[in-house]
C-alpha cells in the first residue's frame, strides 16, 4: 500500500497579470452571490472540515480558480464548469468579506 499526501502545492497567481475570464463566467458568478452562504457552502467547496479565516481562504481559492481556468483554456477533460463558477462566486464572496474586515485607513490630521 502506497503512503499518499493529501497536501495539494496551490502556486499564486503573479500580480502583474491581468485577472480576465469571460463574461458569461462573471455572471453567473454575480448571479450565485444570492445564494452564497459562507459557512455552508465555503467548507464543502474547499472540502475542509472548518470555514477558515477571510485571508487564508482567499489565496487558495485563487489558486484553485487558476487551476481550472488553465484547464478550460486547455480545453482538458477534466475541467468543471460548475466547480469554476463555484470557485468565481467565493473569490467574490471573500473579497467582499476582506474589504469589510480591512481596517479603515486612519485620517492624519494636520
Amino acid at each position: 500500500m502506497t503512503q499518499g499526501t493529501n497536501v495539494i502545492a496551490f502556486h499564486p497567481r503573479p500580480a502583474h497579470q491581468p485577472f480576465r475570464r469571460p463574461v458569461v463566467l462573471i455572471r453567473a458568478a454575480r448571479e450565485g452571490q444570492k445564494s452564497w452562504k459562507r459557512d455552508r457552502d465555503l467548507p464543502q467547496l474547499l472540502r475542509v472540515d472548518r470555514c477558515p479565516a477571510p485571508a487564508h481562504a482567499l489565496a487558495r481559492l485563487r489558486a484553485e480558480e487558476a487551476i481550472q481556468n488553465d484547464m478550460r483554456l486547455k480545453q482538458l477533460a477534466e475541467y468543471n464548469l460548475k466547480r469554476h463558477v463555484l470557485l468565481m462566486i467565493a473569490i467574490m464572496a471573500e473579497m467582499r468579506v476582506a474589504i469589510q474586515a480591512a481596517p479603515a485607513p486612519m485620517a492624519i490630521a494636520l
